[in-house]
């Protein structure tokens, strides 16, 4: 998995957390083949879909209520990460929390199988 070039955004929140100001982040994870294929606009417009999903999703969540506040809102930090392609998207497991009567379902975390760091990075 690697870091787009927006080193803009990114610099930014690395200039926060070095500041100690705790900047919150919403990752966003694209793959790099399918802008080969399909056109420029579809692949961004699926990294917005997963976007908004993300955040509707966690609507309830304190750290997304901070992230969408009006004092927050004209300053959101995105980081886009791309994988190569489908062969090489790393195994995850998204982590879902059942109560016990399984009335209740939702994803709690999503957690990449073990891989080496420059694997990630490249």
């Amino acid at each position: 998995m690697s870091q787009s070039s927006n080193s803009e955004g990114s610099e930014a929140v690395v200039e926060a957390e070095k500041s100690g100001g705790g900047v919150l982040v919403q990752y966003v994870v694209l793959r790099r083949d399918l802008i080969d294929v399909w056109p420029l606009g579809s692949v961004v417009m699926q990294g917005c879909h997963a976007s908004v999903c993300a955040i509707w999703m966690s609507k309830d969540d304190a750290h997304t209520a901070e992230y969408c506040s009006a004092g927050n809102i004209d300053s959101m930090h995105k980081v886009t990460l791309e994988v190569k392609g489908e062969t090489g998207c790393i195994g995850h497991k998204l982590w879902i929390e059942r109560t016990e009567n399984k009335l209740l379902v939702w994803p709690q975390s999503l957690t990449l199988n073990p891989q080496f760091h420059h694997i990630l990075k490249s």
